[in-house]
């Protein structure tokens, strides 16, 4: 399976626990087709650098994933057809952040 990360940007007009929900439920698929939700971070109600469907603001999700190909088009599909999310970016990535902090560096000789 491959590691990815996903951010999504949810309504600014939604509290913070409708924006838990949204992220459980998009966690949810991605476990039920056969992956595995590594971290979910949320970032909080953050300014857009332009305005997304007349919002200024939005709640951005972070998931740390490893999944196959089809629970990540799954997943985008849910969050293309999801009238709370304003954006999402998905992104294949070889280790993930917390993964390469544990890591020692290499020294050079």
């Amino acid at each position: 399976m491959a590691k990815y990360e996903t951010v999504f940007i949810a309504r600014q007009d939604l509290a913070p626990a409708q924006v838990e929900q949204i992220a459980e439920k998009m966690g949810k698929i991605v476990t039920d087709n056969g992956g595995k939700v590594h971290k979910t971070e949320h970032w909080g109600l953050k300014t857009l650098a332009y305005r997304i469907n007349k919002n200024r603001k939005g709640h951005y999700v972070l998931f740390e994933l490893d999944t196959p190909a089809a629970a990540l088009h799954e997943l985008e599909r849910n969050l293309r057809l999801s009238e709370d999310v304003l954006r999402f970016m998905s992104v294949r990535i070889e280790n993930f952040a917390s993964e390469e902090k544990k890591q020692p560096k290499k020294e050079a000789a």
